[in-house]
């Protein structure tokens, strides 16, 4: 079964981050550069918070939200949901629907090995039952009842 660092390893384990004063619009730049949905928020070189495209939409309803001015750190979410990397895939979509959360911090030993999304989770699910389904599908085909008969 896989785990959380086999789903790092075929996805890849960047962990992208910015510093927790950087403006949200350089902020969302630097998401557009790098393709990404979330960002992990940094201070002195440590992990304090998580920023998301779905935060934005919250925070640009807010009285006074300038996108220029205002600092990601003000805005991000400061809870850091985590988990091992011999997480199971089952363990993990376990942890995104108990915890109601998209991102989980993926970690060995104290060591941050990347991020992972309840998305890049569920593509690994889909592709593991893919291809489970077409490895039934070549031990029993449709060939074999069509022609069995009673002798």
């Amino acid at each position: 079964m896989k785990t959380a660092e086999n789903i790092l390893s075929t996805k890849g384990n960047n962990i992208f981050s910015v510093p927790f004063d950087l403006p949200i619009k350089k902020t969302i730049d630097k998401m557009i550069e790098w393709k990404i949905g979330s960002i992990i928020v940094e201070k002195n070189h440590q992990f304090i918070g998580l920023w998301t495209e779905r935060d934005l939409m919250r925070n640009v309803q807010m009285p006074g939200f300038d996108i220029k001015t205002a600092k990601v750190g003000d805005y991000m979410l400061e809870r850091l949901y985590t988990t091992s990397h011999e997480s199971s895939i089952y363990e993990l979509m376990d942890k995104f629907l108990g915890l109601r959360v998209r991102h989980l911090l993926i970690e060995n030993n104290g060591v941050f090995l990347g991020v992972l999304s309840i998305g890049d989770v569920m593509k690994s699910m889909i592709n593991d039952k893919t291809e489970e389904l077409k490895s039934l599908d070549k031990i029993i085909n449709w060939e074999y009842y069509e022609n069995w008969q009673w002798k």
